[in-house]
């Protein structure tokens, strides 16, 4: 699951990079298209979004980790194994879990 949702996850980010970078660049035109896109981007739809692509990004590089660790030939055992996919999910959604909270604006 965690090697399915890895690849998931970095199909997601590449496909959405040129929309990304095109906002960026958008951003950095002026004073007026910035505030358009912060009203844009206060949306509960467009954070929904957002919150998909933090969740990626932190579900990707922990997953990298783990797959960094298994090139060492680290946790390649059947036990270690599923242990460090838990350990994947225990840090990318807890982390994700407090990027929605603070793009929802609970804290």
């Amino acid at each position: 699951l965690v090697s399915i949702l890895h690849r998931a996850s970095g199909l997601l980010m590449f496909l959405l990079l040129p929309f990304v970078l095109y906002l960026l660049d958008l951003s950095l035109t002026s004073e007026t298209t910035f505030d358009y896109l912060a009203g844009f981007t206060s949306g509960w739809f467009v954070k929904l979004v957002i919150l998909a692509l933090a969740w990626a990004y932190l579900h990707h590089f922990s997953a990298g980790i783990r797959h960094l660790f298994m090139d060492f030939h680290v946790g390649l055992d059947k036990d270690s194994g599923r242990k460090s996919a838990v350990t994947v999910f225990a840090i990318s959604l807890p982390l994700a879990a407090l990027v929605g909270l603070k793009l929802f604006g609970v804290f």
